[in-house]
């Protein structure tokens, strides 16, 4: 006598849960002495969010970049 085999059962997935973007503040100076703060939202991380301020902005002297709560 052969044993039955039961069905096997779907694979459970798990839900991707999307954790979402940190979000970062940019306070630059530029060479002039004025100065601007930006919020910067699509940055991986904060070297990313570095990189994204410099690329679009001129003539920068000071550059702090601080997660955003």
């Amino acid at each position: 006598m052969q044993s039955q085999r039961k069905p096997a059962a779907p694979r459970k997935t798990r839900a991707s849960v999307t954790l979402p973007r940190p979000e970062y503040t940019a306070a630059v100076r530029y060479r002039d002495g004025s100065r601007d703060i930006f919020h910067v939202r699509n940055a991986d991380d904060m070297a990313d969010a570095r990189a994204l301020v410099l690329a679009e902005l001129d003539d920068v002297a000071n550059l702090v970049i601080a997660l955003r709560n």
